[in-house]
């Protein structure tokens, strides 16, 4: 959920600097909240039962929509020129990026490795993207996010005690990584379809 929000906010912001819309940081601060009613409103979320799964993904999707339209119809601003070869650390920092969050749900002798699994792979996405994209669009998306990824780490160990789940099999582990190989495949062909080949040539 407060994925939802910020992805949705940093998506009003970056459609109003293309030119796209004319939100003001209120207005986009606002939409943000409506799409993330499942982390400030759980009560009201908890009311509307699946349908409130629904609000919520709703709103989750429509932070990283926002995003993306925003991302591309940036204005191309560069910062700073990425050498090549950092797109073959780009791939390996996402190939783990996509294990760490599987990791999240794995039943697997992994379990409990870490406290943070997901919100550790969005930060290791982040900087990968951050090596490979110098513009000034990028470096707002990437680097907001891997900020709010931090703060996310921060902000739950301090109102949060941790109860770290007992392992399970190996065997999990090995399922684990078949999946994050589909599903790096699956991103890679994303990323294809949206004409951005994420390999070198």
């Amino acid at each position: 959920a407060q994925f939802g929000i910020f992805g949705t906010v940093l998506g009003a912001v970056a459609l109003t600097m293309s030119g796209a819309m004319d939100f003001s940081m209120k207005e986009a601060a606002a939409i943000g909240i409506i799409g993330g009613a499942d982390g400030i409103a759980p009560d009201l979320r908890a009311r509307m039962g699946n349908a409130g799964k629904g609000v919520a993904a709703l709103g989750i999707l429509a932070g990283l929509v926002l995003m993306v339209i925003g991302h591309r119809q940036a204005d191309f601003t560069n910062v700073w020129y990425p050498p090549s070869w950092t797109v073959h650390i780009n791939n390996l920092m996402m190939l783990g990026a996509v294990f760490l969050y599987g990791m999240s749900a794995t039943k697997g002798r992994l379990r409990g490795a870490m406290r943070h699994p997901q919100l550790t792979a969005v930060k290791v996405w982040a900087v990968a993207h951050l090596l490979v994209n110098g513009d000034l669009a990028s470096l707002i998306l990437f680097g907001g996010l891997l900020v709010w990824a931090v703060l996310e780490v921060v902000m739950i160990n301090r109102s949060e005690a941790w109860v770290r789940p007992a392992p399970g099999e190996a065997k999990k582990d090995i399922l684990l990584v078949v999946i994050t190989i589909v599903m790096f495949l699956a991103i890679t062909f994303v990323h294809n379809w949206l004409g951005v080949w994420p390999f070198p040539g």
